[in-house]
């Protein structure tokens, strides 16, 4: 479980194939490592990973050919955002983030707001009626607000702070973001079906 509020921003220092998926190497940028033990869960670009080997500045995770498929970010020398599994002690910033991906959006529109960014994206079919005016999804990991949803576009303001401490400043029209809505959301729409088979 995490937050969606970045700890560092890192990069993928490489990806070697392996059975079923390719195990991705990580340079942890600002990132502390001393508390990392393999097994541990580190959420990159917003997907959930576990540590397989660490080293004083990097890591590696295994990615399955699924997620994948299924997720963007993982291309040799991009940047990504670098989370650490929530601990219970820890202040809960942003809103809870399971690190599973619901799909891959695409950035439609980015407009200057005085400091700020509004980006409006495209979500893919689907999950579109889990995105809520007001509501939190992740993209790419950070925690934000939703402003304004319209069919299945949605807007998020960015904060100079956001652009400075992830990955965002770097988003450009057309770009693909990894989303995962509010699991909230999820859970409202389980409990009314089961109330309407009930």
């Amino acid at each position: 479980m995490f937050t969606g509020i970045v700890a560092a921003v890192g990069r993928i220092a490489g990806m070697a194939p392996v059975e079923g998926g390719a195990r991705v190497e990580i340079d942890s940028g600002a990132l502390a490592l001393d508390d990392v033990a393999i097994g541990d869960s580190i959420a990159v670009n917003g997907v959930c990973l576990t540590v397989v080997t660490r080293g004083a500045r990097a890591f590696a995770v295994d990615v399955s050919g699924e997620t994948l498929a299924c997720t963007v970010g993982f291309a040799a020398g991009e940047a990504v955002n670098l989370e650490k599994a929530l601990r219970l002690a820890d202040r809960l910033g942003g809103h809870l983030v399971s690190g599973h991906v619901d799909g891959v959006g695409e950035i439609v529109d980015i407009a200057p707001a005085g400091e700020n960014r509004v980006v409006t994206i495209a979500a893919p079919a689907g999950l579109a009626r889990y995105v809520a005016r007001k509501g939190s999804i992740a993209v790419n990991g950070v925690s934000l607000t939703v402003n304004d949803v319209e069919g299945p576009r949605f807007s998020v303001n960015l904060i100079p702070h956001t652009l400075e401490a992830t990955t965002l400043h770097a988003l450009a029209a057309g770009a693909r973001v990894n989303l995962e809505v509010d699991m909230l959301a999820r859970y409202v729409e389980r409990m009314l079906q089961s109330d309407r088979t009930a």
